[in-house]
C-alpha cells in the first residue's frame, strides 16, 4: 500500500485498522446520509465518517435550514399549487421530518417552493435512519490521506482524537462537499470561475417576531419584497441587497439568509484555504450582527425580537468540483436538457452567489437532468463522489447543488457502488442507462 500526497515519508504503514467495509462514505450531508442508509439497507457493510458530532453538513451546521428543489418552478406561485418532482430518497426524509414536526408547508420562494426544516428534528430523523439501516458512524473524525496502489483507492486514513488509524473499503463515497477524497488521491479537480467561488453566507435565527404583523408588512414570498430592498441598496455596510426570511416551525421564530461573506477586505475568498475560511466565519459575525439591528430598525414584527443564534458555521456554497467522465454545462440547465442516463431532475433556477451582484435565472414550467456520470471521475478506481462537488460547470452548480438532489446523488451514488461490487465494475463502465432504470425502480 501506498500512502499519498499528504503523510511525510516515513509515516507508519501499519497503522491500526478500524476494519474492512463493503463502501466507506465520506461526509454526513444530505448527500452522505442518502449514499449512507441507501447502502446499508441493500445489504451493504457501510461506515460513514464525519468531522462533526452530528449529520445534515450545510443544511445543519450551516443552518441553510430548508429543503430547496423539490417544486416544479411556476410563473406565479401566488396562483398555483406547489408541484413536487423530486421523489425517492428526498421524499423519504421529506416525510419523516415532516412527521417529527419538524418541517413547515412549502413556503413560496421567488418562482417555486421550499420546505424550512428545524435543525434538532432533522439530527433525529437522519439517527433513526442511519441506525435502521445499520450504518456504522464515525463522528469527529477526520478523513486525512487516502491508501492507494497507483490510482486504485483501497482505503483511508482517519484521524480522532484517539490518533490515527486506518479504514479499508470496496468503494469509497465522497460527499465530503469539498471532493476531499479525489483532492487527496491526486485526481483533477476545478474552482468555481477561474478558481473564483460563489460568496458562503453566515445563516442565523431571530425569535419573538410578530409574525402576523411581520407578514402583512413582508408578504408570503419568503424573498424580500421591492421596499425592503430599496432600504438595503441605502446602507453601505450591508453587502445583500436581497434576503431571505423564513418562517420556522417554532412559533415567533424567523431563519435569516441575509449575509455576503467576503474578507474583511471586500475580497472573494476560497473556504478549501484554512485562512480565509477562518476569516469567512470571522467576517460573517459582522454583518449577521448588521443586519439583524436592520431588522430590529425597519422590519414591522421584529421590534422587540432576539438574536438566537448563528450557524455553527459558515455555509458553503462551492468549493472545489471533480473532472468527471460527464459534465453539466451551463447551456444543459439553460436549456433545460434532458438525458437518457438521468438521475434526478431539477427545476431550481441558476442562483449564483458571485460577484457584485447575485444573478438568479428562472427554469419556469420546466427542468433539466443530471447524468449519472457527472458523479464519476475520468481516474481513479473505486471512488465515486456525490452531492456539490459534482462535475459541473460554475453557473450550472449555482443550480444542481441545492439539498433535494443532493439526497438523489447519493442515493444513485450508492445504488451504483453495489452495482459495482456485486458485478466487479468499475465506476467508469457503468451504463448510464441502467443506473437511470434503477433510479425509476427503486424512487
Amino acid at each position: 500500500m501506498t500512502y499519498t500526497r499528504n503523510l511525510p515519508a516515513g509515516f507508519k504503514a501499519d497503522l491500526h485498522s478500524f476494519g474492512h467495509f463493503d463502501v466507506v462514505v465520506v461526509g454526513g450531508g444530505p448527500a452522505g446520509i442518502a449514499a449512507a442508509v441507501t447502502a446499508g439497507e441493500r445489504g451493504l457493510s457501510v461506515l460513514l465518517i464525519e468531522r462533526l458530532g452530528f449529520c445534515g453538513g450545510a443544511a445543519v451546521a450551516g443552518l441553510s435550514g430548508t429543503i430547496c428543489g423539490l417544486y416544479m418552478t411556476v410563473q406565479d406561485p401566488h396562483k398555483a399549487t406547489p408541484e413536487q418532482i423530486i421523489f425517492g430518497f428526498a421524499e423519504r426524509f421529506r416525510d419523516a421530518l415532516y412527521r417529527e414536526g419538524g418541517l413547515t408547508e412549502p413556503q413560496i420562494y421567488g418562482k417555486t417552493w421550499v420546505a424550512t426544516h428545524d435543525c434538532a428534528k432533522y439530527k433525529k430523523v437522519a439517527t433513526d435512519m442511519l441506525r435502521a439501516a445499520r450504518v456504522t458512524v464515525l463522528y469527529h473524525t477526520q478523513m486525512i490521506d487516502v491508501i492507494a496502489e497507483e490510482e486504485e483507492l483501497k482505503g483511508m486514513v482517519l484521524h480522532t482524537s484517539s490518533g490515527f488509524t486506518a479504514v479499508y473499503a470496496k468503494k469509497v463515497i465522497d460527499a465530503s462537499g469539498d471532493a476531499d477524497v479525489v483532492y487527496k488521491m491526486g485526481l483533477k479537480t476545478t474552482k468555481g470561475n477561474n478558481g473564483v467561488i460563489q460568496n458562503p453566507t453566515m445563516m442565523f435565527k431571530v425569535g419573538n417576531v410578530n409574525l402576523q404583523k411581520y407578514l402583512a408588512y413582508w408578504g408570503q414570498d419568503t424573498i424580500s419584497p421591492p421596499k425592503v430592498v430599496s432600504m438595503l441598496e441605502a446602507q453601505d455596510e450591508l453587502l445583500r441587497k436581497k434576503v431571505w426570511l423564513f418562517p420556522t416551525v417554532n412559533p415567533g421564530e424567523l431563519l435569516v439568509n441575509a449575509t455576503k461573506i467576503t474578507g474583511f477586505d471586500k475580497r472573494a475568498l476560497d473556504v478549501t484555504d484554512p485562512v480565509d475560511h477562518t476569516e469567512a466565519e470571522q467576517f460573517s459575525i459582522y454583518q449577521a450582527k448588521a443586519f439583524f439591528d436592520f431588522m430590529k430598525a425597519n422590519v414591522p414584527g421584529c421590534e422587540d425580537s432576539y438574536f438566537i443564534d448563528y450557524a455553527t458555521e459558515v455555509g458553503v456554497r462551492q468549493t472545489r468540483s471533480i473532472d468527471g467522465v460527464a459534465r453539466l454545462t451551463n447551456d444543459d440547465v439553460v436549456n433545460k436538457r434532458k438525458f437518457s442516463d438521468a438521475i434526478v431532475k431539477t427545476s431550481w433556477p441558476i442562483e449564483l452567489h458571485y460577484g457584485a451582484k447575485p444573478k438568479t435565472e428562472w427554469l419556469v414550467e420546466d427542468y433539466y437532468e443530471v447524468p449519472f456520470h457527472t458523479l464519476v471521475p475520468k481516474v481513479g478506481k473505486n471512488i465515486i463522489v456525490a452531492g456539490r462537488c459534482l462535475s459541473s460547470e460554475h453557473e450550472a452548480l449555482a443550480s444542481c447543488r441545492v439539498t433535494a438532489q443532493c439526497f438523489e446523488y447519493g442515493r444513485a451514488a450508492a445504488l451504483a457502488a453495489e452495482l459495482a461490487i456485486k458485478e466487479d465494475l468499475t465506476f467508469q463502465v457503468i451504463e448510464g442507462g441502467h443506473m437511470a432504470y434503477l433510479m425509476q425502480q427503486a424512487n
